[in-house]
């Protein structure tokens, strides 16, 4: 489980910059033009070994400055209430404005870890410019340029640094379930049914479920944790408001998870969302158990569900090995089910699998299927070995791994699968010298 850091400020400060280069992409759209990032984004960085998800809150201003410090307002708290460290921005070629006030006199109240970051220090003469930033409260500035690196691996090194020893707290010691998924799709209805009592609030109004909530399920010889996840609070009608809650709280809820229950509305099919969601979980590399709830509102006929399954299959493709339950909240059909199932990803998440059987059932397959052959070269696989991760990895020993394409990556993804059942659990590959 890895913490969570925001990034916060004005517009137009370098947040998307910053997010790009903390996790190695281009996914944030950089541009000169304030409010291009209305997408919030998400991704992981690694820092001297030390693996964490980073949120670009982005922020907006549409037709005046009191709706703009208004969506910033917003943003920030968010990003207070679900993230453990906050990196606020500041420009210091703009200096001190009245946004940064405004956002400086929320996060003095809060008790979360605050960094004060002025960016675009792009040489030693705007050092002392960021002397400024000290008014605002929030301790010294880290100066920083997110353009070109530079000031940034001291940031990183004082924010993992920073990171809380204890965040595994005791529900560490058990399995924990999280219930995931797009709101009003009957999270907290499956959870009330399974502890057997109203202890979450289930109303028809998406985003009844204020915060993520742990429920212990100690029954018929099972001992976990379920985690209601549903997370929106029911707010204006900004559906940009909306979506930073769903995936700021599925991300949370995802981090602390072992094995995810993704729920989808049987009445209305798998949806870019839910893919979304999907995504996130293989990225975290959980278990995941897809649970199509409302099957009984479905009109059925002979092949209906052999078909539903094949449509979702084709959508979640090349990830396919994933258990599917058609379930019903309000019936309780096939709700245990459920926890059978989730119960065996868990397992095969935690699954290891000896050396000697590894070799034994992949060298075969490579020897009956070898890697092709790149650019006149010869790919020869010798040994293959599962590393001591927390879900499943396995380094393939070869001459030339950087000439193994994703397609026999996939042709051994699948090979395992079939030996050894992972059924539910996303699958690592990793190619490595010999």
């Amino acid at each position: 489980m890895s913490n969570i850091v925001a990034i916060v400020g004005r517009p137009n400060v370098g947040k998307s910059t910053l997010f790009n280069r903390l996790t190695e992409s281009r996914e944030a759209i950089v541009d000169e033009t304030s409010g291009v990032t209305r997408d919030r984004n998400y991704g992981k960085a690694i820092w001297n070994g030390v693996e964490f998800s980073v949120i670009d809150t982005g922020g907006y201003v549409r037709h005046s400055d009191d709706i703009f410090e208004e969506e910033i307002r917003k943003q920030v708290h968010l990003a207070i209430e679900e993230s453990d460290v906050i990196l606020f921005l500041v420009d210091v070629l703009n200096g001190l404005t009245d946004l940064d006030d405004a956002v400086a006199e929320i996060l003095r109240k809060s008790a979360k870890k605050i960094f004060l970051v002025a960016n675009k220090v792009d040489n030693y003469e705007l050092q002392y410019d960021a002397s400024i930033f000290y008014r605002l409260g929030l301790g010294d500035p880290y100066t920083i340029s997110s353009a070109n690196g530079s000031g940034t691996g001291d940031l990183l090194d004082a924010v993992v640094d920073s990171f809380s020893k204890l965040t595994a707290e005791k529900i560490a010691e058990l399995p924990r379930f999280a219930i995931i998924g797009r709101p009003n799709v009957g999270k907290s209805s499956l959870i009330n049914i399974l502890i057997g009592k109203e202890q979450n609030i289930v109303t028809p109004i998406s985003g009844t479920t204020r915060d993520s909530i742990f429920s212990r399920y100690k029954k018929y010889s099972y001992d976990f944790y379920l985690v209601d996840t549903a997370g929106l609070r029911k707010k204006s009608k900004v559906s940009n408001n909306i979506e930073f809650y769903s995936v700021m709280r599925s991300i949370r809820a995802i981090e602390y998870s072992d094995v995810c229950l993704l729920m989808i509305d049987a009445t209305r099919g798998i949806e870019a969302q839910d893919l979304s969601i999907l995504n996130l979980v293989k990225k975290n590399r959980k278990g995941v158990v897809l649970l199509i709830n409302k099957w009984d509102l479905v009109d059925k006929q002979t092949q209906t569900t052999k078909e539903y399954t094949r449509v979702i299959k084709s959508r979640i493709a090349p990830f396919q090995d994933v258990p599917i339950i058609y379930t019903s909240a309000i019936t309780k059909q096939r709700v245990f089910k459920v926890l059978e199932t989730a119960i065996e990803v868990y397992e095969n998440r935690r699954k290891k699998i000896p050396t000697s059987r590894l070799n034994e059932i992949m060298l075969e397959a490579v020897k009956n299927h070898p890697p092709p052959g790149y650019k006149g070269k010869y790919i020869k696989i010798k040994y293959v070995t599962q590393l001591p991760t927390y879900s499943p990895s396995f380094a393939f020993f070869c001459n030339l791994p950087q000439y193994v394409r994703e397609p026999y990556k996939r042709y051994l993804e699948n090979k395992l699968r079939e030996s050894f059942c992972f059924t539910g659990v996303p699958i690592q590959i990793l190619l490595r010298k010999k």
